[in-house]
């Protein structure tokens, strides 16, 4: 393996930080030596100034996709913080279908990781509007910056490890057997999702309409104080009047710095 001097982990830290949020403390250095390594043996670069390099110069992209899916921590699972989807299931919807108007139910799950989140949230939809099926617009948008998440969630195959904890109904109704390991999401779910690859340190974001929910959840752990305030900013610039927020239960916020309303804990409303 070989080992980042402190020059080089600050030079590659400072970069990871401008472009995606990432605040690399120096007790990460170790980890991710061995990430760094294992990303120029891909690239097939010989040091570190020579992959640094590939990475600064990379006009087509796939260079950093590669940096970026190696680099990224994609920890998910189906229902996680349960608290949350009831919450989200038992009080937010039902207020959400009594005050739109238009029929236009617009939730972002940003950070989505491999699709388990956005999944859960289609389901939960799913079941809520089932005898409004055809009165509302309820398509999820899930974004992450790691592609090789977002194939994974784009496929929706899962090992019945990975659905072990998912409810019994759920499992009947939303998937189907493909062999004795894997199970499938349904395309009636997978049909209410809109996967795209996005940066959440972009300093426009590009919607033209705001979300009545956003999640963003165990991602902004990773963020410095400042990073964190800035997206906050923008979650709530994205956010529709009286739409929610929902963090992970790590990622306390300053809501004096902020307009969203604390409503229990890691869900806020604006």
């Amino acid at each position: 393996m070989r080992i980042l001097n402190e020059t080089q982990f600050k030079e590659i830290s400072d970069y990871i930080r401008r472009n995606f949020g990432i605040n690399l403390k120096s007790s990460d250095r170790h980890i991710f030596a061995n990430k760094f390594d294992k990303f120029l043996n891909i690239i097939k670069a010989n040091s570190f100034e020579e992959g640094y390099h590939r990475i600064l110069n990379d006009r087509t992209g796939e260079c950093v996709r590669i940096f970026l899916d190696i680099i990224t921590i994609n920890h998910t699972f189906f229902m996680r913080e349960p608290e949350h989807f009831y919450y989200f299931r038992d009080e937010v919807l039902p207020y959400l279908k009594s005050t739109i108007k238009d029929n236009d139910l617009r939730i972002w799950c940003a950070a989505c990781s491999s699709g388990e989140e956005a999944y859960t949230i289609a389901m939960i939809l799913d079941e809520f509007f089932m005898r409004d099926d055809s009165l509302w617009e309820r398509q999820v948008l899930a974004t992450d910056i790691s592609c090789k998440v977002l194939n994974k969630a784009v496929r929706g195959v899962y090992s019945a490890k990975e659905i072990q904890d998912v409810m019994i109904n759920w499992k009947i109704n939303y998937f189907k057997k493909i062999d004795s390991n894997n199970f499938e999401v349904r395309k009636e779910i997978k049909d209410n999702i809109i996967y795209r690859r996005f940066n959440l340190m972009e300093e426009v974001f590009p919607f033209k309409k705001k979300f009545h929910v956003i999640f963003c959840r165990n991602v902004m752990m990773y963020f410095d104080k400042y990073t964190k305030k800035r997206l906050i900013k923008k979650f709530y610039d994205n956010t529709e009047k009286g739409g929610y927020l929902f963090i992970g239960h790590s990622e306390g916020i300053d809501i004096e710095d902020i307009g969203y309303k604390y409503v229990m804990p890691a869900v806020y409303r604006k």
